[in-house]
């Protein structure tokens, strides 16, 4: 069982909550045991106040001492003029206790404001865009559906987070059983963290095997905590050697392959567009050590990485 908790900040989007909320409500009901413990949160006082006037019942994060598995911000309206010390003193904590932090909507603003998002891939709603032009930093805003890099969870509003829940469940506990939790809120099509800046996963392989679509899926969501073959199989609903089998044949490489290739070109494109110093993008495409990443940038692309950073500018 994993805990989560929801802090909703006043003004909050309703439709944002719910499609988190009720995936991991659906992935409960449909277990023997309960997957997830949730635990929603609010400014100040028992309740928190959508934008549309509806309420959650809640307790003050004051109150409850940050230790979850992972803890969501959610926020809409204008989060870059929340100036609320003690959030992001409590916030910080959370941080320091190994919380995973997520943002939904204008959520990663407040992560952001708290310094909590440095050196981190996020996402936010198309809305708040413009609040990171004028914040301070170098930040690592991706126009995505969402993004997950290591222990950071954000997601555009409106109906993005039930595409992130989906991701979130497949990873816990397989394609198949989120699958089922799609097919419940009649999600006839699931999209990827990529939708919709860029192309879709068919645009750029073509029509796949279902098993193949949900490992490629999970390697785009899962760049910075790569999983192994095995437990990629396991998630898609095949044998390791199934998968290896239906890859080669609909992609030419092996799982392994096309995996290193998705994290290398996630690399490629924080050399080429950010100052982050090498050892941390090793550190956020999944490799051990600049080393090791170096060394498969170099096969891969026939150029060291620092050279192509001379390349782009000064780091």
């Amino acid at each position: 069982m994993r805990r989560i908790a929801f802090l909703l900040l006043d003004g909050y989007a309703l439709l944002s909550t719910a499609s988190a909320l009720e995936p991991l409500r659906a992935a409960n009901l449909f277990s023997p045991n309960l997957r997830y413990d949730i635990t929603l949160l609010s400014g100040g006082g028992t309740e928190a106040k959508s934008s549309v006037g509806a309420t959650f019942q809640t307790r003050p994060f004051q109150d409850v001492f940050p230790l979850f598995d992972l803890l969501f911000v959610v926020a809409g309206g204008s989060p870059a003029r929340i100036t609320d010390p003690a959030l992001v003193k409590w916030l910080r904590q959370a941080d320091s206790n190994g919380v995973a932090l997520g943002g939904i909507s204008g959520g990663a603003v407040i992560l952001a404001k708290a310094g909590l998002l440095e050196n981190r891939r996020f996402t936010v709603h198309w809305h708040h865009y413009d609040d990171f032009d004028t914040m301070p930093g170098d930040w690592l805003l991706e126009r995505k559906l969402f993004v997950i890099d290591r222990d950071r969870y954000t997601c555009a509003g409106g109906s993005a987070p039930l595409d992130m829940m989906h991701a979130i469940i497949a990873r816990d506990h397989g394609t198949g059983f989120a699958g089922r939790i799609s097919d419940w809120f009649i999600q006839a099509e699931v999209r990827g963290a990529e939708a919709p800046q860029r192309r879709s996963l068919s645009a750029l392989y073509g029509v796949l095997p279902n098993a193949v679509m949900a490992a490629l899926e999970l390697m785009q969501s899962h760049i910075a905590d790569p999983l192994d073959q095995d437990q990629l199989a396991d998630l898609s609903g095949l044998s390791t050697r199934q998968l290896q089998r239906q890859f080669r044949e609909n992609t030419g490489r092996s799982v392994m392959e096309e995996y290193r290739r998705i994290r290398l070109e996630t690399g490629k494109d924080l050399i080429e567009t950010t100052r982050i110093p090498l050892a941390e993008i090793a550190q956020m495409t999944g490799f051990s050590s600049q080393a090791h990443f170096s060394d498969a940038f170099r096969k891969s692309y026939s150029i060291a990485p620092s050279t192509l950073r001379k390349k782009e500018g000064p780091a």
